[in-house]
């Protein structure tokens, strides 16, 4: 049997019209010059484009349109920020929707490893994962980003490029790591906080907050929502 062309093989679209999602749709493309599997379909975002097309594929609606799909579509979910993710993926309820995750084919991920993602994941180009790895739902670990043995991270959460996490570290749920951030070994970062582009975690931070510096501290607490 012949490999399929991208033309012929599973439709996915790319929800974020953004830089982000123009950066998922490279992604999309370096796996199908490693293994042609998805059908690009095109781009869908609450706030429309400024272009009726965006590097050749055209915008396609809003969440509204994507859940009013017919066939069955696999979706990646371009959304930097933890908490617009998770409210994205809220509101996309189409039994007909999957959510694969994507890793790009540079990244070592082999059986043993022993890495395990859930569901609408997308691991980018030049990321390091090495050992005994949890990786919840809808995680995004942007350029570069290193991640050690036996770490959690939680559904949701953010790594902006070269963000490193330490072995044994724990992440909570929509947790957000700043370019260059770093959490040292078996730090706990707690749910929906976000740790400053540049900043070091060298003890455990507290949920609903931002930390910036070295060694991190707390500016700012948020509400729980």
């Amino acid at each position: 049997m012949s490999t399929p062309s991208p033309s012929q093989g599973t439709p996915l679209v790319i929800f974020g019209a953004g830089g982000l999602g123009r950066e998922v749709l490279v992604l999309v493309r370096q796996l199908n010059e490693v293994r042609p599997m998805w059908n690009l379909r095109g781009f869908y975002d609450d706030q429309p484009p400024a272009t009726p097309t965006l590097h050749d594929l055209p915008y396609l609606g809003t969440t509204t349109d994507l859940n009013a799909t017919t066939e069955p579509l696999a979706v990646a979910v371009a959304v930097g920020s933890s908490r617009s993710r998770a409210a994205i993926v809220g509101r996309l309820t189409s039994p007909l929707l999957s959510f694969p995750t994507l890793i790009h084919p540079s990244v070592a991920c082999q059986p043993y490893q022993r890495l395990r993602f859930g569901a609408g994941c997308l691991i980018t180009q030049g990321c390091i994962l090495t050992t005994d790895i949890q990786v919840g739902n809808f995680v995004l670990l942007n350029l570069g980003c290193t991640v050690g043995h036996d770490a959690v991270l939680e559904d949701f959460c953010s790594l902006m490029p070269h963000a490193n996490v330490g072995g044994e570290a724990y992440l909570g749920v929509g947790a957000y790591l700043g370019t260059n951030a770093t959490v040292l070994n078996q730090v706990t970062v707690g749910a929906h906080t976000t740790l400053g582009a540049g900043a070091v975690a060298v003890r455990d931070l507290p949920a609903y907050c931002t930390a910036v510096g070295v060694p991190a501290a707390v500016i700012k607490q948020h509400k729980a929502v």
